[in-house]
């Protein structure tokens, strides 16, 4: 075959009309002009636009979280700070690679089953996974020596409670946001948490910053919060409570110290209980800080009120007498039981020996509206202004429904519903001069203000009648060695299915001392004690008289009334 050079190629030589050549050139210019001007569009007039979706790939603004104020008692102890921890996060696109030793070592380090991890990494999808909030800093440092591809860490901050279950209820918790969810941490959430500062970076897929586009705004940290709380009266309150749940098997049980003077709440504490820094105690019905939020029929401890009343408006005096008979009285079609026959009693007698049917015979002489007035003054039936969660208003009817019998229970408290916090209060118009004081859970540094009830005379009188009630003749478990004390039992029976149980009894008992001088009012309430008696004089008078004499040693009050040697006491008393 014989061989044509290359330039010899007929194709080559032959040339192409003008015309068609013309037509490429302008289309290779007109290229280079449509290149050329989407180039100028691109660089000179959609900048802005280009340079802003360029920003929403790769700028974030970085939240800087304000450090949470610390929660204080009124001494400066530390009940809640915040602690630094780590938030473990993953992109499990890169997370692929990872060994099965690996993710099993690392499921037993979080807590998580493995199933779980594996399932939270299976969306390859996303490229951010949180597997773990709020995890403490030497557990981060464990799981980072693991050194598992796409496991990454963030550092925040968790809240610690350093006295846990003692003060959980007062305090509450936050959620993993560091948002409060219950108690202070819920009330005053806005003044701990402090306003969170902010940064523009550019990052990179890993979430790495790479430089700063924008000022920075500096986070504004939270206030620190002074309580009312005395961490150490708080607890030997719940040391107490504690001891009175086993002893007595009970439901629960709630007890309040109150500063006489100034209404601050030293101590408040519910039982059952649950711990602040473990989420799994987190189970619904211990997290009721109950005496706030749990309503109930007072019994004789609502006796006092009534008396003082028919003191106050002058229908009965000191020395008025009522007849209480054999101990079992007929009015309005049902009969008023007392526990023992007492005869003849005045108004101190009715109190010390708790009769229902002097406390009927007393009611008598009064209107069912001065009665509601009177109690709805001290508080009763309205929710108490204390800004806590759940605080409870309890029940009380309004005047014109009440039937007389109803009047006559209500006088010895069946037929109305109070929370232990309302007592507490209520009680301060014994130990005051008449007038009742404002509660607070926050440190005060003014006088608080305070509601006129009864005169400074007949507080006097009632409060008289109440160290009586707390004596040798009365609740007698409620006396302090060396400090005067005043009180009420009561013992109320529940409702159950509709009717007053004689198995299931709310044991109470609230007080104050020392009587020369108040300082504190304790309100003890013990539900459903199954051991060790159920009448609040046995159940829930000791543990009044444990807590006030311990609280009155840590305050430096003065005691005002003589030693007595419990050897020479127990002579004295074998010898009766």
């Amino acid at each position: 075959m014989k061989r044509v050079p290359f330039f010899d190629n007929p194709v080559l030589r032959g040339q192409l009309p003008t015309w068609r050549a013309r037509l490429v050139l302008v289309l290779l210019m007109a290229g280079f002009v449509v290149l050329a001007g989407r180039a100028l569009y691109l660089q000179g007039l959609s900048t802005e636009f280009l340079q802003q979706q360029g920003e929403r790939r790769y700028e974030r603004t970085l939240t800087l979280a304000a450090t949470r104020g610390k929660i204080l008692d009124r001494n400066g102890v530390v009940l809640a700070s915040s602690v630094p921890a780590r938030a473990i996060w993953a992109i499990p696109e890169d997370a692929k690679p990872a060994t099965a030793e690996q993710l099993t070592q690392l499921a037993k380090l979080l807590g998580l089953s493995v199933a779980d991890l594996r399932g939270r990494l299976s969306d390859l999808d996303r490229n951010f996974v949180y597997l773990k909030r709020q995890v403490p800093t030497d557990l981060a440092d464990q799981i980072k020596k693991l050194e598992i591809p796409g496991i990454y860490q963030q550092a925040e901050t968790r809240r610690y409670y350093p006295d846990g279950e003692v003060t959980a209820h007062l305090v509450g918790f936050t959620n993993v946001e560091d948002k409060g969810q219950e108690g202070v941490e819920l009330t005053f959430d806005k003044l701990l948490s402090g306003t969170p500062g902010s940064r523009r970076v550019i990052k990179d897929r890993l979430g790495r910053v790479i430089e700063d586009v924008q000022a920075v705004t500096m986070p504004i940290n939270g206030r620190d919060l002074s309580l009312s709380i005395d961490a150490r009266l708080q607890y030997l309150v719940y040391r107490e409570l504690t001891e009175a749940l086993q002893r007595h098997q009970a439901s629960a049980a709630s007890a309040i110290i109150m500063d006489v003077r100034s209404g601050e709440i030293l101590a408040m504490a519910s039982l059952p209980t649950f711990d602040p820094n473990d989420r799994d105690s987190f189970h619904t019905p211990n997290l009721r800080n109950r005496a706030i939020t749990d309503t109930f029929e007072p019994g004789s401890i609502m006796k006092p009120f009534t008396a003082a009343l028919a003191l106050d408006l002058g229908r009965i005096t000191e020395r008025t007498q009522f007849e209480t008979g054999n101990g079992s009285f007929r009015y309005q079609g049902s009969t008023i039981h007392d526990v023992s026959r007492n005869g003849t009693l005045n108004v101190a007698g009715v109190l010390r020996r708790s009769s229902n049917i002097g406390m009927t015979l007393i009611a008598e002489k009064l209107q069912a509206r001065e009665m509601w007035e009177r109690f709805t003054e001290m508080g009763f039936g309205r929710a108490p202004q204390l800004g806590f969660p759940g605080a409870a208003p309890g029940r009380l009817r309004p005047w014109d429904r009440w039937r007389l019998i109803e009047k006559a229970t209500m006088a010895y408290g069946y037929g109305l519903s109070v929370s232990l916090l309302q007592v507490a209060r209520a009680y301060t118009v014994f130990a005051r001069d008449g007038d009742m004081v404002t509660p607070t859970l926050v440190k005060r540094d003014s006088d608080p203000t305070s509601v006129k009830i009864y005169s400074p005379q007949v507080a006097a009188m009632v409060r008289s009648m109440l160290e009586a009630s707390a004596g040798p003749e009365g609740a007698k478990a409620a006396q302090v060695q060396g400090y005067r004390v005043a009180g009420k039992s009561g013992t109320a029976r529940k409702i159950v299915d509709g009717r007053y149980s004689t198995q299931r009894y709310r044991s109470s008992f609230v007080g104050f001392a020392p009587v020369s001088n108040p300082r504190i009012v304790v309100a003890i309430s013990i539900d459903e004690p199954k051991a060790g008696g159920y009448y609040g004089g046995a159940v829930a008078a000791p543990i009044f008289s444990t807590i006030v004499g311990g609280s009155l040693r840590v305050m430096g009050v003065q005691p005002d009334a003589p030693f007595e040697s419990t050897i020479v006491a127990g002579v004295k008393e074998s010898a009766r």
